[in-house]
This record gives structure tokens, sequence and C-alpha cells, in this order.
């Protein structure tokens, strides 16, 4: 069975519903995980996504601000509970889809200032990273783990729009690479979409409001990541081949979310 799963910073999920809607009429995928959904629990709309055939739901809302979704075609059976934001936000949602074990993040941002003590917004990004570091080295390589989500880090040198000016800026700063790439080495993830799309091509997948033309100025960044542990990989390589890409059209449509969806299909 084909699972095409996405990750989309949604930036309002009650403001872009309809876009969710069209994107699932065109691109069929059978799990969307989604970011900052700016909604608590009861007013998230429900709706709208059992009439677009995604009726199974794991929210963990939050008034005004962050907040994370979980949306499937298929039945979403419980996950054990992840503790990795200490400020208590919502920031992590997780289930057990077709038995794929789905962890939907979305990681602080981190301000401004890339110094943990100088800017408690990026201590607790780095805070957040090092407890999901931890919680990932603890499981079992072979569990089928995909952790999806905006995490806020455009690792690569071919992730950003400027790998020099970047570097100095929150989201490529050299201890940020860092602790992505300690994620990656705490069970062994592969970058999915790196390994659909290798470097040195640029892939994007967040472009700034400021930009009247974003694919002109194309100053974008990857922020948005589709992980998999060991035990899924075998189910995300097809003859040799990931199935990954960002559906950057998506940033064309109207009052589009800053941030374009990911997808990747797997076979389980």
């Amino acid at each position: 069975m084909r699972l095409r799963i996405a990750t989309w910073n949604i930036n309002s999920v009650r403001l872009r519903h309809e876009q969710v809607a069209r994107f699932v009429a065109e691109q069929a995928p059978d799990v969307i995980c989604l970011q900052e959904i700016k909604c608590r629990e009861g007013e998230f709309p429900t709706g709208a996504f059992v009439d677009m055939g995604l009726p199974h739901l794991a929210i963990a809302g939050q008034k005004g601000w962050h907040g994370v979704a979980i949306a499937s075609r298929l039945p979403i059976e419980a996950a054990s509970p992840l503790d990795v934001c200490r400020e208590g936000h919502a920031r992590c949602v997780s289930g057990v889809i077709a038995g794929v074990e789905v962890r939907n993040f979305y990681i602080p941002a981190g301000g401004d200032i890339p110094d943990r003590a100088l800017n408690p917004k990026f201590d607790h990004k780095l805070d957040f990273f090092e407890r999901l570091t931890r919680e990932m080295a603890a499981r079992n390589p072979a569990d089928p783990i995909l952790i999806a989500g905006d995490l806020n880090v455009a690792p690569g040198e071919f992730d950003v729009w400027s790998h020099r000016q970047m570097s100095r800026i929150v989201s490529h700063t050299p201890v940020e690479v860092r602790a992505m790439a300690d994620l990656h080495a705490s069970l062994g993830f592969t970058d999915l979409m790196r390994a659909a799309i290798p470097d040195p091509q640029k892939l994007f997948t967040w472009w700034s409001y400021r930009a009247q033309d974003f694919r002109a100025s194309n100053r974008g960044l990857r922020l948005d990541h589709l992980l998999a542990s060991p035990g899924l990989m075998p189910a995300a390589v097809q003859n040799g081949v990931v199935s990954a890409r960002v559906h950057d059209d998506v940033r064309e449509w109207e009052r589009p979310s800053d941030h374009a969806p990911a997808t990747v299909d797997l076979v389980v």
C-alpha cells in the first residue's frame, strides 16, 4: 500500500483549510502533518477535514500560537508521549499510522540572536533539539519512525539562498547545524528530501512574505523536513529511489503560507 505523507507549516489552519482541501484534491496525501495551526483543539475545522477524506485527527492546540496536528485517511493509533518542549507549548503530536510511528514537530524558531546566554528563545530551541535527540537515541533503529515538521533549521549549504550570509543568521548557524546533525545521528535518520534531491541542487520550503515575487528573489530556506529511521527506509526506497518532493507551486496560491508542503511516498 502506498502511504503518501505530507508536512506543511500552514500558518493558521482556520485561515487556510480550503488550501489544504485543494492540496489534498490535487496530490492525494494519506496523511498531513500540520504545524502552526494557531488554534485550540475545539477550534480546529474538523468538518473540513472529514469532507476532504482525512477524518482521523490527532491535535495538540494552543490559543493563537504554535499548535500541531496530524490528519489521516487511515486510523491513528496512540504513540508514547515525548517530553521535549520545556515551555509546555503545543509543538509535538504523534501517532502510529499503518505501522509507521509519525512524530510531527514545530521546533522553536529561536529569535534573532544566536546566543544561548543572551537569548532565551535560542536556548529553548537548542534545548528542544537536545531533548529530542536524547529521546531518539534511546529508541531501537529498527522501529519505523518518521520525523516530520518545521524543524526551523536549514542544515546544508544548498538549503539556504546564501551559505556565507546565512551562516550568521538564526536557522543556519553552525550550532544549529550541529544540533540537526546530532539528531540525524541519534538513530541514523535519513533526510528523505535530500535522498531524493541530492546536493548541490538548491532546495527550499520557506520564502519570506517580504519578497513581492518569491521565485524572482528566490531567497529561500529549507526549514521543513522528513526524516526516516533505518527501520523505515525499506518502505521509503523503491527500486533504489526515494519519492520525496517540495510542492513549491502551492507558495504561488492566493494568500499562501510562507511555507510550501513537502511529501514522501512510502510502501507499507
